[in-house]
């Protein structure tokens, strides 16, 4: 099944170049946002436009992350973690 992402979630901010990095589409009172993977970000930065680690960490947080469009900027996955429960407890793995 495909969608129109443009439809879908209307009004929402998308980063040009940065299609590869949409893992998911979220939605909160003021409507529906793109998710991105921060890593698959900071990856596109690095080897498409031969950025460092570092260079592409300050990129991201200057530019990207910095940046305010409206009320249906994107949001970013930092960590991707699995919650699993260990003696009534929960702790949260790194996937």
């Amino acid at each position: 099944m495909t969608i129109d992402i443009h439809e879908y979630a209307e009004g929402a901010v998308l980063l040009t170049g940065l299609d590869n990095a949409i893992i998911g589409i979220v939605e909160d009172f003021s409507g529906r946002k793109i998710l991105y993977s921060k890593s698959k970000i900071l990856n596109i930065l690095m080897v498409r436009d031969g950025m460092t680690e570092s260079e592409a960490e300050e990129f991201y947080e200057y530019n990207i992350l910095g940046l305010y469009a409206s009320d249906l900027n994107p949001v970013f996955l930092d960590l991707d973690v699995t919650p699993v429960p260990i003696k009534g407890e929960w702790v949260f793995n790194l996937v």
